[in-house]
């Protein structure tokens, strides 16, 4: 199986912020996703720059995409710029939590 930016996408979907009850897609932290043969590449950013979580959510981020079969190698970019606000929070997330 070929690895696919959906599928990163998609195991992406099941890492959170800790502090947030919302995965690091639908809050509008991740920017962009390079694949190149087994290493992926994650442009993200957090909703803060002191994110005193910020640790914890790369790491969940690397271990998680290094579960995907054939991944080998992750690397994880902070972008601040643009910065994050709430949004970029998918639209029927922002409904659900009355955003």
């Amino acid at each position: 199986m070929k690895l696919t930016k959906r599928i990163v996408m998609n195991k992406l979907k099941k890492c959170y912020d800790p502090e947030i009850p919302i995965n690091v897609v639908d809050l509008g932290l991740i920017y962009d996703v390079k694949i190149k043969d087994s290493k992926i590449d994650v442009d993200m950013t957090l909703t803060n720059t002191g994110c005193p979580m910020r640790s914890s959510i790369i790491e969940e981020i690397k271990n998680s995409l290094l579960q995907i079969k054939g991944v080998k190698n992750v690397n994880v970019n902070l972008v601040w710029d643009p910065p994050w606000t709430p949004d970029r929070i998918n639209k029927k997330v922002r409904k659900k939590f009355g955003i």
